[in-house]
């Protein structure tokens, strides 16, 4: 059946569920469990609108209108949040839409959002995580995405000075896990019982928890898909080290690199592929002159979430603190106090990756591929390593991109002709 000729049954409401973060609560690992068994939820009547995760991506940019630079090889996103409501109001039974960056919106954009539906059923989904394990992980996010603030000014930054300002969204933390005033931009006209609050379970909790929580939120049967396909290096924790070398990185890269550039080369390479594979001795926790200031935002957020009446799955006592649930190595050492010897194991290991993938792209050391000619394999190892070295190669490559995005933006409508079947 055609994506624009579903049909559905009579008197059964469309509904849309719109997960809206906040980052670093799951959301990553939700979305990888959605997308690789989509088959297995559409069944069910759970649909994912769009042919791929990036379609969500697009429309939190869309949604939010930032600004993206002209050269940008991603493609443009404009227009992007408008298409994916389309595809979601066409489905059948049930829509989710997932992005943790969702939660970065206006009221003004999160009413246009709710508004987009019309009269659908519509839920909203927050995921929420303590302040404690939350703090060091995004920490950590912010320089995978090329901060170079230090561990102890940031933390200062965000304690300090931020949270007690009145409109303390206007800095980025506060904007993605001010968490009762996103419940309340994203609550706009919602009864209560279609909001609602994920809590992310604590650390040695069963892998499976989260995502039983969210099936249960959006109607799917937990049981129906392969959580062994969700496996991925692509959100893993780093070390304390690691995540100061990649910090000491950011603070050497030349200002003029593109940040399209940085994911792909820094966060998607360096910190994705070889930094994930090590070992983690030391796990970066929040210092325990910091755990009071901690537990108290966490109360406010959990009186807050109890006062509003909306739905929680879960358990709002996960949000707390409390002895017992912190880590026994709360407090443990800063970053800012690392020495040089302390940075030279990952050092070594990026480096020795960087040589590996310099080597596989000039095709040293490599075994030809049987299914792919090697005359072929020659030319786009060739163009790859002149593209390194030429600009005007580069800029080549980045046109062939561009190109490349758009032939499959206009094949997409092809594409998911049978994706509601």
């Amino acid at each position: 059946m055609r994506a624009d000729s579903a049909e559905r049954e009579p008197g059964s409401p469309l509904r849309i569920y719109l997960h809206v973060g906040e980052p670093k609560t799951g959301s990553t690992h939700l979305q990888q469990v959605m997308w690789r068994n989509r088959a297995a939820l559409a069944t069910s009547g759970i649909t994912l609108p769009g042919p791929r995760p990036l379609a969500h991506w697009r429309a939190a940019m869309d949604l939010r209108e930032v600004h993206q630079l002209p050269n940008d090889p991603i493609g443009s996103y404009a227009g992007a949040w408008d298409r994916l409501v389309r595809q979601a109001l066409r489905t059948p039974k049930t829509a989710v839409i997932s992005h943790e960056l969702f939660a970065a919106v206006s009221e003004e954009q999160a009413r246009r959002a709710l508004s987009s539906f019309g009269d659908a059923e519509v839920h909203v989904i927050l995921g929420v995580r303590d302040f404690a394990s939350l703090i060091p992980a995004e920490w950590q996010e912010s320089v995978k995405h090329r901060s170079t603030r230090a561990w102890g000014d940031w933390l200062g930054d965000i304690i300090d000075r931020e949270a007690d300002e009145p409109d303390r969204r206007q800095f980025w933390f506060w904007r993605v896990h001010d968490t009762l005033e996103i419940l309340r931009i994203w609550s706009q006209g919602l009864p209560p019982e279609r909001v609602h609050v994920l809590t992310v379970p604590p650390r040695g909790s069963a892998p499976d928890l989260l995502w039983r929580r969210f099936a249960a939120v959006v109607g799917a049967d937990p049981d129906s898909v392969d959580l062994s396909l969700a496996e991925s290096k692509s959100n893993a924790s780093l070390s304390v080290a690691e995540t100061e070398l990649l910090r000491q990185v950011n603070l050497s890269m030349p200002a003029e690199l593109p940040n399209w550039f940085y994911m792909r080369a820094v966060k998607d390479r360096l910190a994705a592929e070889v930094l994930a594979d090590t070992p983690k001795p030391e796990r970066l926790e929040l210092p325990k002159d910091r755990v009071a200031w901690a537990t108290k935002e966490s109360r406010r957020v959990i009186a807050g979430v109890r006062a509003s009446g909306v739905d929680v799955a879960g358990d709002l006592a996960e949000l707390a603190p409390v002895k017992g649930r912190t880590s026994s190595r709360a407090g443990s050492r800063s970053p800012d106090d690392l020495d040089g010897e302390e940075l030279l194991r990952p050092a070594l290991a990026v480096i020795t990756a960087l040589l590996a993938a310099e080597a596989a792209e000039l095709g040293i050391g490599q075994t030809p591929v049987a299914a792919e000619p090697e005359t072929q394999s020659f030319v786009k190892r060739t163009l790859i390593a002149a593209s390194h070295r030429s600009r005007a190669v580069h800029a080549l490559r980045r046109g062939y991109w561009n190109l490349a995005n758009a032939a499959r933006r206009r094949r997409a409508p092809r594409d998911r002709q049978n994706e509601w079947q």
